[in-house]
């Protein structure tokens, strides 16, 4: 490698002038576009250009459900669901046969409400109907609260079962699926 007068060897290395001070190539310029899209896109447009005319058929969205127009959601009918209290029902005087019906309050959609009285093993029997019934719904329904023998009766252990047997009819009764079934009916209407 011979050097000429500049400092500049045969490869086009300056050596006269120290690497710092070289000059560098200029970085690429970045887009300014607000909007980027992922490199596998093959079509660039802005989001205001896309509209529900573009959607590819099938695709998944998300939609509306407030406007009440689409089927299942008229099967909705109930606004809340609360267990307020319970009362052990003693079966004989040394307790045995006792067991524990829930207080349940249901307020509809148009203002009214009603209350029924339920056992633990009606839950039980509703559930496995609706499983039967609705057999995908699986991850749709809570189980139900765990069973105790030893502390069925404590205060603690059965303000535990309230609050779980409420969120598993609140999950129910505000599906639009299980709220319309055959199922559901009979166990609110029918003692």
């Amino acid at each position: 490698m011979t050097g000429d007068a500049a400092g500049t060897t045969k490869l086009g290395i300056d050596t006269a002038t120290p690497p710092s001070e070289q000059q560098q190539p200029a970085p690429t310029p970045r887009p300014t576009s607000p909007v980027t899209t992922p490199p596998y896109w093959s079509h660039q447009r802005s989001f205001s250009s896309i509209s529900v005319d573009t959607i590819a058929p099938g695709a998944i969205t998300l939609q509306d459900n407030d406007n009440g127009e689409d089927a299942k959601n008229k099967a909705c009918w109930a606004k809340s669901v609360s267990i307020e209290d319970y009362v052990v029902v003693n079966g004989s005087r040394t307790g045995i046969g006792a067991f524990v019906v829930w207080n349940i309050n249901v307020e509809t959609l148009h203002g009214g409400s009603f209350r029924i009285r339920k056992r633990f093993s009606e839950f039980d029997d509703l559930r496995n109907k609706l499983l039967q019934t609705f057999p995908n719904s699986v991850a749709a329904m809570p189980p139900l609260p765990p069973k105790s023998v030893i502390s069925k009766f404590r205060p603690r252990f059965l303000e535990d079962r309230r609050v779980g047997l409420q969120y598993f009819l609140n999950c129910i009764l505000l599906n639009p699926e299980f709220s319309g079934s055959p199922v559901l009916k009979e166990f609110l209407f029918e003692s």
